[in-house]
């Protein structure tokens, strides 16, 4: 009997005052996609500290998959911000769609300070810009509900070391920009490919590439 290996992809509903989330809207077009051998099953998570981190475990379970890439919003990005580091604190600017506003507490109460992606965000970073897609490698998730299902994520899955995962942010699509003036926008269509093409790189990449992609501050 073969077992089929799947890919989770996650994206969020949306929050802030927008009508979409185009994390979710690029994720969702991949769900029953085939990627180097595996299938992808995609889920949306509720933008509210705790009960993303519950739908995450639950969709952990359900899956069981071989990879992991959870995909949300920042609104001002230009690229697809491919997440080097969670950090274990929970300090909102704005409340989550429950209400919530927790400042300055543990994603989990005694866990370590951070975790790293275990995705080749270096390859990965460097296959999408040769290809035409605008990435690059980011040094901080925030602390917001995406740095804490980043976190959540990793914390996790830390003793299931087959298990690679990791985080990537997104620009606003066209539409919600033009509700900000000046701000970055990539089309949900263009994440998308971008994103069957990350998943492809890190499904086949077992050692990251040795690239420079740091920042200054």
């Amino acid at each position: 009997m073969t077992t089929t290996r799947t890919v989770l992809l996650t994206g969020f509903q949306p929050f802030g005052g927008e009508l979409v989330n185009p994390s979710w809207q690029a994720v969702s077009a991949l769900h029953g996609a085939r990627i180097a051998g595996h299938r992808v099953v995609a889920h949306e998570l509720p933008v509210a500290f705790g009960a993303s981190l519950k739908a995450l475990r639950a969709a952990l379970r359900d899956v069981r998959p071989s990879l992991v890439i959870c995909v949300g919003q920042a609104g001002g990005r230009a690229q697809l911000s491919l997440e080097r580091v969670a950090i274990n604190i929970d300090d909102a600017r704005i409340p989550d769609n429950a209400g919530q506003q927790p400042v300055d507490l543990p994603v989990v109460e005694g866990g370590p300070a951070a975790y790293f992606s275990t995705l080749p965000i270096k390859a990965m970073r460097e296959t999408l810009c040769d290809t035409g897609f605008p990435a690059e490698v980011s040094q901080t998730a925030g602390t917001y509900v995406c740095n804490h299902v980043f976190y959540g994520l990793m914390h996790a899955l830390r003793r299931q070391r087959t298990v690679r995962a990791g985080f990537i942010h997104i620009p606003y699509s066209p539409a919600q920009a033009s509700m900000h003036p000046g701000a970055p926008s990539v089309a949900v269509e263009t994440v998308t490919e971008a994103l069957r093409l990350a998943v492809r790189v890190a499904l086949k990449t077992h050692t990251d590439a040795r690239l420079a992609a740091g920042a200054e501050h």
